[in-house]
């Protein structure tokens, strides 16, 4: 049996893949793995039938083909990453921490931006990836989230990433136009905007 994953369906088009960077990060880690996997669109929105696959509600699940759904992208990378360890995507654990936030009450522009600067401090020395020559588990998880603040940002509030944040804009070009980023990207960025029209 196949591995079947149940990610999120875009607003309003649910036939279509929507815009969770949660999802998204399990699906490149399956991409970059080259692992066959089947993805079922859950429109969260209507979503009876799911609720007995997870009762929680969210997505993403992922079943390995014994029945047992599992939930958590921490969980599903570090199962998929154990049951499939080539090429491997372990993070150099002196970065595996990397970017996660000190004050997750400080929203302001300020701490993004204090973030941004490091990570490009980081890059200058250690790119073109997080973890060096390779893409690591880490990437796949920072890419969703840093394309979502690109595209919300951009068009909610008309932000952008500093230019000078060279290595910043590099990293981006890079993992934004890898073959597994456009493969499990939402398919059109309105379907991302349009999710995040009502928390913005």
């Amino acid at each position: 049996m196949a591995i079947e994953v149940c990610v999120k369906a875009a607003d309003g088009a649910s036939d279509v893949l929507g815009d969770c960077p949660f999802c998204q990060r399990v699906l490149l880690t399956l991409e970059e793995k080259k692992v066959p996997y089947e993805t079922k669109l859950v429109d969260l929105g209507d979503k009876p039938q799911f609720l007995e696959i997870n009762p929680d509600g969210k997505v993403p699940v992922i079943n390995f083909g014994d029945g047992k759904w599992i939930a958590d992208s921490d969980v599903i990378t570090q199962l998929i990453e154990g049951k499939y360890p080539e090429p491997s995507l372990a993070t150099p654990p002196e970065f595996a921490s990397f970017l996660k936030s000190k004050d997750s009450d400080d929203g302001t522009e300020q701490a993004l931006l204090d973030e941004l600067r490091a990570l490009d401090e980081h890059l200058k020395d250690h790119g073109p990836f997080i973890g060096g020559e390779n893409i690591s588990a880490v990437d796949l998880s920072l890419a969703p989230k840093l394309f979502h603040l690109k595209v919300a940002l951009g068009h909610f509030k008309s932000w952008t990433v500093p230019e000078d944040l060279k290595h910043v804009h590099a990293y981006t070009e890079l993992v934004f136009n890898r073959e597994s980023f456009v493969k499990t990207n939402a398919e059109k960025e309105e379907y991302l905007i349009a999710g995040w029209a009502p928390k913005l």
